[in-house]
């Protein structure tokens, strides 16, 4: 009884403070993934406060978080849009990849914590978050631009690639033999085709089988399929992320939109769970050694990005403008770095303070990045004599911007 008493007071006074550092999140206009992994520090191995009697449910609580994460995010797609996407934006992908994994694999490399965790940092580094990202994006009235579709084709792009990325991960943390790893990725390779597949040609029959008109019966049945794939998938080694991921993908129209509006609030609350008990396993003591190599891996993959959605929208056409900030709003980390790091600390604990602290930078720069990056790539392109021709990065710009109006919700 004592026990069941100690886990109601600390997982309550948990979400309580979740709840009041999200309003204050909201209050400011900030993401509130940097103020819930600051919680996870002052209350975990090393903080003020450590948790004892809850520090199970929420390490559960928290594998169900990144599983919705990928679920909702499977959700926001339908199998035809993936797959003209994919057929679209596979260049700027590639750049992305390059440009943005090169610089974690290098770092880890001359930390000597080698390859294995060269791949694990490199997946970090990579993705961007696509929650802060279409926050942001809202907050600022961009939804409407023209460079919003690159910058969310960039986003797509990351979440297909996880799909194949995961797996491999997973397989190198199991020390899996070549073949064994090999296996691992044909399996996870088609797996998603087949659900491809499956929904392109009979996503009606899918949604039909999952819907209902009873709210509650949908949400049962959708979270129940949903974990059960996800487990079968962790079975083969393929990722519970990616399972979730692909029933996501698999529901469609009406199904789909039924599902997002139930499961958003339960999302909600087990992401912020998940990004507590990241915190909590990351010993604040382990932070302060690793900041500086944080803050300059920041700045670095900053600028990849920066050059990654720059290149993204003149490959689409779009003016000076619309191309510094399509690569400003890509800047922003997250929580899928957090996810990659949180399956990496098992394997190198060294990856978990190092991933919290470039988080936390990349998580208050990506807002100003995007805000910012266009206004002052036009002033310091000014010429001479006042003018605000925007100049590019070298290397970049080889095609004359089209002479195109800007929409009337551009910002900057």
């Amino acid at each position: 009884m004592h026990n069941t008493t100690a886990l109601l007071i600390e997982l309550g006074a948990v979400i309580l403070a979740l709840g009041l550092l999200g309003r204050l999140a909201g209050r400011i206009g900030f993401s509130p993934i940097p103020l819930y992994l600051l919680a996870g520090l002052a209350f975990g191995h090393g903080g003020i406060l450590p948790l004892g009697a809850s520090e199970e449910f929420i390490a559960t609580g928290a594998e169900i978080g990144v599983i919705l994460l990928l679920l909702m995010l499977g959700l926001e797609y339908s199998a035809s849009e993936l797959v003209t996407t994919l057929k679209t934006h596979y260049p700027s992908g590639a750049v992305d990849f390059v440009l943005n994994a090169a610089p974690g694999a290098v770092a880890a490399l001359l930390l000597g914590w080698g390859p294995v965790a060269a791949v694990a940092l490199a997946g970090v580094t990579w993705i961007s978050s696509s929650g802060v990202i279409a926050k942001v994006l809202g907050d600022l009235g961009r939804l409407g631009n023209r460079e919003t579709p690159v910058v969310l084709g960039v986003l797509v792009m990351e979440d297909l690639a996880m799909a194949v990325y995961l797996p491999i991960l997973t397989a190198l943390f199991a020390g899996v033999s070549l073949a064994g790893g090999s296996l691992t990725l044909l399996i996870s390779l088609g797996t998603v085709g087949a659900v491809l597949y499956v929904a392109l040609r009979h996503g009606r029959l899918v949604s039909r089988a999952v819907s209902s008109d009873s709210a509650e019966m949908l949400l049962l049945v959708v979270l129940g399929l949903t974990l059960l794939v996800a487990g079968v998938a962790q079975h083969l080694q393929v990722s519970a992320a990616v399972g979730a991921f692909l029933v996501g993908i698999a529901l469609s129209e009406e199904v789909a939109e039924g599902a997002h509006g139930l499961l958003s609030p339960l999302r909600d609350l087990f992401a912020a769970v998940f990004f507590v008990f990241f915190g909590l396993h990351t010993d604040p003591a382990n932070i302060p050694p690793v900041l500086l190599p944080a803050l300059a891996l920041a700045v670095v993959t900053m600028f990849t990005k920066i050059a990654t959605g720059y290149w993204a929208a003149r490959r689409a056409g779009l003016p000076a403008k619309g191309r510094w900030r399509a690569g400003g709003t890509l800047v922003a980390r997250g929580e899928f770095s957090i996810v990659i790091a949180g399956l990496a600390v098992g394997t190198e604990p060294r990856i978990g303070p190092l991933a919290t602290a470039y988080v936390l930078i990349l998580v208050v720069l990506g807002p100003l990045t995007a805000r910012w990056t266009e206004p002052l790539a036009r002033r310091v392109g000014r010429g001479p004599r006042g003018s605000s021709e925007l100049v590019a990065p070298a290397g970049l710009d080889t095609a004359p911007p089209l002479d195109r109006a800007e929409p009337a919700t551009a910002s900057g």
